[in-house]
């Protein structure tokens, strides 16, 4: 059975503060220029504050959404080199696995008898 992933990292103060404390300091600078001058500077600041904090947010999720799809890859490749010495997938009880002739094999029509 292959090993369980590492577990995560547990984030420091500087990289929390960096993934999401810059983009919420823009938003709420956003609201606070609002409510203090409605018109004129205070919207265009809004504007400006709010559309920069939400940019820093967004950047970060998907950054870490691309980062997750690199990690299912590799525990997908690791699940197949199993799959490929074992003749079953990880996560099946040997019980349930079929016995396999021949080696095991990938996609393809099922092998007629003989």
């Amino acid at each position: 059975m292959p090993e369980p992933p590492p577990p995560a990292p547990q984030l420091s103060l500087a990289t929390w503060f960096v993934r999401y404390g810059i983009g919420g300091i823009l938003c709420v600078v956003a609201v606070v220029l609002l409510v203090l001058d409605p018109g004129g500077f205070g919207t265009e600041g809004f504007g400006m504050c709010a559309g920069s904090g939400l940019s820093v947010m967004l950047l970060n999720f998907l950054f870490r959404l691309g980062v997750s799809g690199d990690r299912e890859r590799a525990q997908e490749e690791e699940a197949r080199a199993y799959f490929d010495l074992h003749g079953r997938w990880p996560d099946e009880d040997e019980a349930a696995a079929r016995p396999v002739r021949g080696g095991p094999r990938r996609g393809g029509p099922p092998r007629s008898g003989g």
